[in-house]
């Protein structure tokens, strides 16, 4: 089986993927912009071969390089990368080489938020009330409808690069005057709740065989315009709500042998579930990892056997609550990085500073934690966030 993984050097957890991809027989074919000397040892193992290229936006180099692996080893199987920001990448190769997964003809279904909201309707799962291509006057008309506060992002992106709450009429003045004009926005209604996730693996058959679930105490929008605290904590169990509304949107989207990470609001007001965007990727900041040290498993290797054989073998149990918490660099904090290692170096998994292009929003340096009681995670995160000239009660 070949498979070219594009982009194997980044994310860093790409390395496990390719890894298990080669102790699955597969030839593991690298495409990327970087030297090979300079990939980590465990990858270079990982890969059959290795191409540079000088761009990776150039489409004709990357084209060039899938044809020449074509001819040296025959049909290509997969083109995967898992990184949200080459979905569209993907699926040109795939289509131009008739390789197995998403084209161009869907992938806005899985770029464009206003996309998405047509199949939340269709799947039954209550959605965000949005708007599109609007003007001022379409803005205002759509605010007396729902009113303040609403939020504006763009139409076509991950993460909250450019994602706004807009509270007032100047502050939906100064959008409308500073926005970019080559990108489209889509505004919605804000709701109040605690954003809460569907994560996992779909097989070739279109069978989930594996999810999990985190919850976001803090939004990645306020982590990165109030340069706020961000934290998430991987749950023991899938909830029901979340259970019954992701598997109705996966069904209806008929997305195959893919990573899922879909993203919900459970409202403050009614405890109601509304769906926000879907992702056909793994969830990023380390996620992977939290359902890891969660279930104890591999899912690295889950997701390999399941694109090589189809085959994930359960059933899966949550042991432990798995924490993120970051430290960012402009925050005097209370506790310092040895000082929280002493305190907890028996629940603390793993800790690492954060790459510089997720740093704004995820922080300069993260923890991950684990424990069979959800308050001492909290506690936790809580201890990590803590700053000085703050009282904060630790129990």
């Amino acid at each position: 089986m070949n498979i070219i993984f594009f982009s194997p050097n980044f994310p860093k957890y790409c390395t496990e993927f390719c890894f298990h991809l080669k102790n699955c027989g597969v030839n593991v074919l690298g495409i990327s912009d970087v030297d090979y000397y300079s990939l980590n040892e465990k990858l270079k193992h990982s890969l059959t071969d290795y191409i540079k290229v000088d761009r990776l936006e150039n489409y004709d180099e990357v084209l060039r390089a899938v044809g020449y692996y074509t001819h040296k080893y025959g049909k290509i199987d997969r083109f995967e990368s898992l990184n949200e920001h080459w979905l569209e990448l993907d699926a040109h190769i795939r289509t131009d080489f008739n390789i197995f997964g998403t084209k161009l003809d869907f992938i806005s279904n899985l770029k464009q938020k206003s996309k998405m909201e047509k199949f939340f309707k269709k799947s039954g799962v209550e959605s965000i009330r949005s708007i599109t291509k609007f003007d001022r006057a379409k803005a205002k008309k759509f605010i007396e409808k729902i009113g303040y506060p609403v939020v504006v992002k763009p139409n076509k992106g991950a993460g909250a690069n450019m994602t706004y709450k807009i509270a007032s009429e100047s502050e939906l003045e100064h959008f409308l005057h500073t926005k970019p004009s080559e990108v489209e926005f889509i505004m919605q209604e804000f709701i109040d709740g605690v954003l809460q996730t569907y994560d996992g693996l779909v097989n070739r058959d279109g069978e989930i065989v594996f999810a999990a679930s985190h919850e976001f105490p803090h939004s990645i929008m306020e982590a990165v315009n109030s340069g706020n605290h961000f934290s998430y904590y991987c749950l023991k169990e899938v909830s029901r709500e979340i259970e019954e509304a992701g598997r109705r949107i996966i069904r209806t989207y008929g997305i195959k042998e893919r990573f899922f990470h879909l993203e919900f609001f459970k409202s403050n007001a009614d405890g109601k579930i509304i769906a926000l965007e879907v992702n056909m990727r793994p969830p990023g900041t380390w996620m992977t990892d939290a359902i890891n040290y969660t279930y104890d498993i591999d899912i690295y290797k889950l997701w390999a056997n399941m694109l090589v054989n189809n085959q994930v073998e359960g059933p899966f149990v949550g042991k432990y609550y798995t924490g993120f918490a970051s430290h960012k660099n402009h925050l005097h904090y209370a506790h310092g990085h040895e000082e929280i290692m002493q305190r907890y170096r028996h629940e603390i998994v793993y800790h690492d500073s954060i790459t510089d292009v997720q740093s704004q929003s995820r922080g300069n340096y993260a923890y991950q934690f684990r424990s069979k009681d959800f308050d001492e995670v909290k506690r936790i995160a809580a201890y990590i966030h803590a700053v000085e000239n703050r009282v904060e009660v630790f129990s």
